[in-house]
């Protein structure tokens, strides 16, 4: 358990402190998410070539949690089919909200994993899953929604 906390501090840290595909797209389609809880805030930008997410990226502010997972999603979410993204949001929000440990498939979730020890602490939950919930709202098309995790 040790060795898991360990790598779960590392990538998180290594992705708050170099975020990837931390930019704005012209053109995308877009969402803003924001956790009035912590003050996290994300804008989360998604591009469709026909049922295909071709590109997705995020700008914001938040805490090391919120950003790695905004960071971790984009990098897990390109070229990925829209139903093979609704079912990596669907595990990923199960993992995190109490889905029984051992049913997890860490292959599906690949580094995505990591993440399975936010469940330790309810509060941290809204800011691991709030890039989630707004590239959702984003995929579905809902631009002019502001998603909270109140």
């Amino acid at each position: 358990m040790s060795d898991l906390r360990e790598l779960y501090q590392e990538v998180i840290l290594d992705h708050q402190k170099r975020p990837r595909n931390f930019r704005k797209q012209e053109g995308a389609r877009h969402v803003e998410g924001f956790n009035p809880l912590c003050g996290d805030k994300v804008t989360v930008y998604v591009k469709l070539d026909g049922n295909v997410i071709s590109d997705v990226s995020f700008e914001g502010s938040g805490c090391a949690i919120s950003t790695a997972s905004a960071s971790m999603m984009t990098e897990s979410l390109k070229g990925k089919t829209r139903a093979q993204a609704e079912e990596l949001f669907k595990t990923f929000h199960d993992v995190l909200t109490g889905k029984d440990p051992r049913e997890i498939d860490e292959e599906k979730l690949g580094k995505l994993t990591v993440f399975s020890g936010v469940r330790e602490f309810p509060v941290r939950v809204k800011c691991a899953t709030l890039p989630w919930h707004t590239f959702h709202a984003a995929l579905e098309g809902e631009e002019s929604k502001m998603v909270s995790t109140e």
